[in-house]
């Protein structure tokens, strides 16, 4: 039994696609969400990024501009008077008739002015890695050396060159701060702040000269080193002004150096730095210096004022400009915000609505696709197996649409409509395919009747001979098998067998039917209900599907042992165990047979497993009989096969004699008798109601032999049968007159089978056996 479970993959649970269809429209719309999700996000990460950047760098400008109205004006001034003190000291170093009272109003002047940086500079600074701390920072370093210079000034120690050179080193530590204040965050406030720091710096180097003509002294008398200042500070100024300054002013700064440059001052610093430059003569130890130098204190205290008025106009004019842009750019931000915020909230909703529409369309598309799939389509196929027409209505109609998603939907509409284009072609050619095997098998009937009734007729004529009647009783039971083989081609061309029987048939009989139609029948054993019969209209179906289960259940199993087939009644019907002693099979092989039976193999399943088509005939006809066959292993380690027949199919012995039916009682002397004939007609492709079936003549089907005179005898219920159980001709029938006396009966127990009998058995077990073990195998991974 266990060796005709064809070999093939498991079948695919019906959740699987399900859910691999679930996981795709899950990707689907994660995609269209990340479709959504990536621009909306770089969008907005760009606005956040870009209006970040404008934020910080209005912030530096605020900073900057704080700085220079914090520090860059107290500095300014600062290095106004630390100027003034420089040449005020220059001019004390040199002799020259300095009021005491002057020196010191410099000096208090430029003491104020250092307090004032002082509390400037340490007052709190919004940036905390502002770089003009760092420079101012170092001003103040340098400032503390400012008393001590002073003193040595007071007594004369050291140098004149050391004094006024640690002034013009505080004044070149403050231009680095302006020049630092003009590195700004806008290109613009910077290009517009470079002039003023040139022009702060010509004012430095304009005021170098008057602390080197401070220097010469009422003698006006220069070292060649000094002259030779004078003469780059000379030229340095006229280069800053004339290439760096005054041409990148903006137009109020151009206006006021040119009132400057028109002024009586400008015109007589012009004057004396020619004079200077021209009537210079050297004397021993240095230059001499013109007379005209005696009026540059007069024009430098008229000058100054001017330039400072020019510088602090510029300072200004360059803190406005950058608050000014810090203002822009704050605006340009808000605007920047707005205006991407609602082109963000606009594009959120054209990508929601155009994710939600195509999302909308996909899940119409799914569902029509899932009911094609589940519904339209298994209810296309079951028509076409049935052979009735398919509607075109029936088929899903081309979309209109003519995009992406229309052109899927088409696709699939073409793809379905192919399918079962495809599928009526399948269903024409399997249908006139079992119409072929049916008449083939119908005329193979035919001859296999006539082989059983020429078998008769040899039996009626030569039974005296018992040797030959023997071999005659073989050749009888191997017909009866190709009979049931040649109904197995019929069941599985999808014909059906019509029963003939018009009376109801106890249990025991159907046992005993189902055996007869077996070879290697002694091996039965039999235990059945007699308060029990079965319909007529099922009793071949039934004899059928258990002949085939005892066939399998004899031919894999050891030739001695027993096969025992059991029926008493459940809760759902008639349960009918069949159980042997054959070799073991995993439970995996149980599984995948127990699926061949609830499942209508293609022919292509067929041809693989064409040497061991026994389960699916059995699953055939439990399918019709709606019974349900179930295979496990049995607790003598071979295979039990068990049958529940439905309750609808049988019928109370009681309600028989209630019914008026007189039960059949076997006669004694006939212990058994093969099934009677049945007509083997071909299954039409539209369902029918089945009626009982007349017999027909040879040439419309199988015809089988027909019901024997005297039935079987009776049996007491839970009654095992005798050996031999199974259908023999009755000994002495066809015996001359003198051999029909009694003879001795054997033990029971006793085997007798004949050595032939008892080979043929064993070369069936051993073949068998080598199926089973080959199978097990290749079943191995």
């Amino acid at each position: 039994m266990t060796a005709t479970a064809p070999e093939g993959p498991p079948p695919e649970g019906p959740r699987e696609p399900a859910k691999r269809r679930r996981r795709s429209v899950i990707r689907l719309r994660t995609l269209l969400v990340w479709l959504a999700v990536v621009p909306t996000v770089a969008m907005g990460a760009q606005v956040v990024v870009t209006a970040d950047r404008l934020l910080q760098q209005s912030a530096h400008l605020r900073a900057d501009v704080a700085d220079g109205e914090r520090v860059g004006r107290p500095l300014y001034e600062l290095m106004a008077d630390l100027q003034a003190e420089r040449s005020t000291t220059a001019a004390r170093w040199a002799g020259s008739p300095v009021p005491k009272g002057e020196l010191s109003r410099r000096r208090a002047a430029t003491d104020r002015g250092v307090a004032a940086f002082r509390r400037a500079a340490d007052s709190a600074d919004a940036r905390a890695d502002d770089r003009v701390d760092g420079y101012v920072s170092a001003v103040e370093k340098e400032l503390e050396g400012l008393d001590a210079y002073r003193e040595r000034t007071d007594a004369r120690s050291g140098s004149a060159d050391r004094a006024t050179g640690y002034y013009s080193g505080v004044i070149e530590r403050m231009l680095r701060v302006f020049q630092e204040f003009s590195n700004m965050d806008d290109a613009t406030v910077t290009q517009q702040s470079r002039p003023v720091v040139a022009l702060v710096e010509a004012s430095e180097v304009l005021a170098r000269e008057d602390t080197l003509l401070a220097s010469a002294g009422p003698a006006g008398k220069l070292s060649t080193a000094r002259f030779a200042e004078l003469t780059n500070a000379v030229g340095a100024h006229r280069f800053l002004f004339g290439t760096t300054v005054v041409p990148y002013l903006p137009e109020n700064g151009r206006q006021g150096y040119a009132r400057i440059a028109a002024s009586d001052a400008w015109k007589t610093k012009t004057r004396i730095e020619d004079a200077v430059l021209a009537d210079h003569h050297d004397i021993p130890g240095g230059i001499a210096l013109p007379g005209a130098v005696h009026g540059w204190p007069a024009m430098y205290g008229k000058l100054v004022p001017q330039l400072s008025a020019l510088d602090a106009e510029q300072l200004r004019g360059v803190i406005e400009a950058a608050d000014t842009t810090a203002d822009e750019l704050e605006t340009q931000v808000f605007w920047l915000v707005a205006g991407s915020g609602a082109g963000l909230l606009l594009v959120v909703a054209v990508v929601v609505f155009t994710t939600r529409t195509v999302l909308r369309r996909m899940a119409n598309l799914h569902r029509r696709t899932v009911t094609v799939a589940q519904k339209t389509l298994p209810d296309i196929v079951e028509r076409l197996q049935r052979g009735q027409r398919i509607d075109p209505d029936a088929l899903p109609e081309r979309s209109r649409d003519r995009d992406e998603v229309g052109r899927i939907s088409d696709a699939f509409a073409r793809a379905v409509s192919v399918s079962v284009e495809g599928y009526r072609q399948l269903a024409d050619e399997r249908q006139g395919f079992g119409m072929f095997a049916a008449g083939i098998a119908s005329r193979t009937g035919n001859l296999v009747s006539r082989q059983l009734s020429l078998t008769e007729d040899l039996q009626d004529t030569f039974g005296h001979d018992e040797a030959l009647l023997a071999q005659l009783m073989k050749s009888d039971q191997l017909t009866v098998g190709m009979r049931r083989q040649i109904e197995n081609l019929l069941i599985l061309a999808g014909g059906e067998v019509p029963d003939p029987h018009t009376e109801p048939m106890r249990v025991a009989d159907v046992l005993r039917e189902a055996a007869a139609e077996v070879e290697d029948f002694r091996r039965i054993e039999r235990v059945a209900l007699d308060e029990v019969s079965v319909e007529p209209r099922v009793i071949s179906a039934i004899s059928h599907l258990l002949a085939e289960l005892l066939d399998n259940a004899t031919r894999f199993s050891p030739p001695a042992s027993r096969v025992s087939i059991r029926a008493e009644l459940v809760t759902d019907g008639l349960s009918v165990e069949i159980e042997d002693r054959g070799p073991r099979v995993a439970p995996e092989r149980y599984e995948e047979m127990n699926g061949r039976l609830h499942a209508a193999p293609p022919y292509a399943v067929l041809a693989e497993n064409a040497h061991r088509l026994g389960l699916f005939v059995v699953g055939h006809l439990a399918d019709q009989l709606g019974a349900r066959v179930t295979l496990r292993r049995s607790t003598y380690g071979g295979t039990a096969a068990i049958v529940i027949l439905p309750e609808e199919h049988l019928i109370r012995t009681e309600e028989r004699s209630e019914g008026g039916a007189e039960p059949r009682v076997p006669a004694p002397q006939r212990p058994a008798e093969r099934k009677p004939e049945l007509l083997l007609t071909v299954r039409a492709a539209a369902p029918a109601d089945p009626a009982p079936a007349d017999p027909v003549p040879a040439g419309a089907g199988l015809p089988r032999r027909r019901p024997a005179e005297a039935p079987a005898a009776p049996t007491t219920p839970g009654e095992k049968s005798a050996l031999p159980p199974l259908p023999e001709r009755v000994p002495q029938t066809h015996l001359a007159k003198q051999l029909r006396e009694e003879r001795t009966p054997e033990p029971a127990d006793e085997d007798t089978a004949t050595p032939e009998e008892v080979a043929d058995a064993w070369a069936d077990y051993e073949q068998g056996t080598e199926t089973v073990e080959t199978e097990l195998r290749q079943d191995q991974p």
